[in-house]
């Protein structure tokens, strides 16, 4: 169906970082009222989006009247605007929690980059063209590395030079890959892509093979997986609360993108070609769990861990993905929710509890009792409980889909030893924790921490809530999980939807 709604979270954030850009002229409170306005009208329009996703049709949107394959298509289903949802609702925790905390004003630009921000990855989320997801990762990326290095600092300057390499790489790769892949192929169209691939000629699929792994290696560098995860530690850790929380959804670009690519490329109509992916994602999300557990543990800081919790959270993801079913890409997706929030919500926890221990921050360090311990203590408890995913929260019953859906495959054991040893490992590391930074408190010196800030507090406190809530509408979200995974494995409707598009002609 020809819609205007594919576009329409894409064009939001753009006009947004314009808007704000001249909001600079009134003042910084001018550009907080608007960047507010803009991201709460997104979540509004893109909880609409869903509800019209929820039609079953997709929905495609043709810039400039060009027919696909020759144009650029963005394309509407179920799984795109899930993504952009959660990144709207995600956004706007992140933004209320810059301003209760003045992030916002460590330096110049700050609102212009978020909405920038947003507009690279509701376009990357919503494109249907390869090359385009080029482009809009690339304007997220730029957006990002001024959101990472805002503020300054050794420490943050020298994770985001980590950060740029890589990720520099990871776009000449990109090139690379999407080269390819047109000189065999001729089109750059994921629709047309993935019809053309089973009349592959059997000289050239050793070539499709290879640009596929390269792309693999590209998201692999965005989602963070074994062994193109070393940036990201330092760079989440090192980077302001409200960006970290924002970068939540980072990492779940490149987990989208290969879904997406690959998922529909070298899907059962690809023939020879299907699937040529799936083993590997499957062998390097149980090792990157592993590495991440014990990155966990062996974590310095509070942040630092967060940040191995997300990299934990992708690799249990990629697990998902890489047991190649329906069922278990509905349960990473309801696992998907859950983590991308509560990872979130740790960052946001972590800043709270490193700005009461003052000079101490949230290293794992014996320091003065901080103010508020008792109640902090307890919103940390809370979030360890559901980021490690333990009963009764939203983080366990994502890892039991998980693990059910792995019953009766190959590599079931090896499922099950990788998840269920990687959660003992963080619940003991979140453990000592909490240990060290609520009860192994010295009153030999004072603490130099700042007051708690109640409306932080707040914020996460609500975005921690969630997670129950993910657990009372376990039912629905479930259901409307099953619908997108449905609509997703069927690539003959995403294809036929694309390709059989007529241009708009006024009549």
């Amino acid at each position: 169906m020809n819609s205007i709604w594919p576009a329409l979270p894409v064009l939001l954030p753009l006009l947004g970082a314009i808007l704000t850009l001249f909001a600079r002229l009134g003042g910084l409170q001018w550009q907080r009222a608007v960047n507010l306005t803009l991201t709460a009208a997104l979540v509004i329009l893109t909880s609409q989006t869903l509800l019209v996703a929820g039609t079953n049709e997709h929905q495609v949107y043709l810039l400039g009247n060009w027919l696909a394959p020759f144009g650029i298509v963005l394309v509407l289903d179920q799984l795109s605007a899930l993504m952009v949802l959660l990144t709207a609702v995600l956004a706007l925790f992140s933004l209320l929690y810059a301003i209760t905390q003045a992030t916002d004003e460590r330096g110049e630009h700050f609102h212009v980059l978020y909405q920038l921000q947003l507009f690279g990855l509701n376009g990357a989320f919503m494109t249907g063209d390869l090359f385009n997801l080029f482009v809009f990762f690339e304007v997220l990326l730029l957006a990002s590395y001024g959101l990472l290095l805002h503020g300054g600092g050794r420490l943050r300057t020298k994770g985001g030079l980590h950060y740029v390499v890589i990720n520099l790489v990871g776009s000449s790769l990109f090139l690379f890959a999407v080269g390819t892949l047109y000189g065999i192929l001729g089109t750059l169209n994921i629709a047309d892509l993935a019809a053309k691939m089973a009349d592959v000629s059997a000289d050239d699929q050793g070539i499709v093979v290879a640009a596929s792994y390269l792309l693999l290696v590209v998201f692999g560098i965005k989602a963070a997986m074994f062994p193109l995860y070393l940036w990201l530690p330092g760079a989440y850790a090192h980077t302001s609360a409200a960006v970290a929380a924002l970068f939540a959804i980072m990492t779940k670009v490149g987990l989208y993108a290969i879904v997406r690519v690959h998922g529909t490329l070298f899907a059962e109509k690809a023939g020879a070609l299907e699937s040529v992916h799936i083993d590997l994602l499957l062998w390097i999300g149980i090792l990157t769990l592993i590495l991440a557990a014990f990155g966990v543990f062996a974590g310095r800081g509070l942040k630092e861990q967060a940040a191995f919790l997300v990299l934990a959270s992708v690799a249990t993801l990629l697990i998902g993905v890489g047991l190649n079913t329906p069922q278990a890409l509905s349960a990473s997706l309801y696992y998907l929710i859950h983590s991308t929030l509560i990872g979130a919500s740790l960052f946001l926890l972590a800043d709270l509890i490193a700005r009461g221990r003052g000079s101490y921050a949230d290293r794992l360090r014996v320091a003065p009792p901080m103010a508020n311990a008792i109640l902090l203590g307890s919103v940390f408890l809370f979030s360890a409980i559901a980021i490690t995913g333990m009963p009764p929260l939203s983080g366990f019953f994502g890892k039991i889909l998980i693990l059910d859906a792995a019953l009766g495959h190959e590599l079931q054991v090896w499922v099950f030893s990788a998840v269920l040893i990687a959660s003992l490992l963080m619940m003991i590391a979140m453990a000592r924790s909490g240990s060290t930074l609520f009860y192994q408190v010295s009153s030999d010196t004072h603490n130099d921490g700042t007051a708690l800030n109640p409306a932080a507090l707040v914020v996460v406190i609500a975005l921690l809530l969630l997670s129950p809530a993910l657990v009372i509408t376990a039912g629905p979200v479930t259901g409307l999980t099953e619908q997108i995974a449905a609509q997703f494995t069927n690539c003959e409707g995403y294809i036929n939807a694309v390709l059989g598009q007529t241009a708009v002609t006024g009549k």
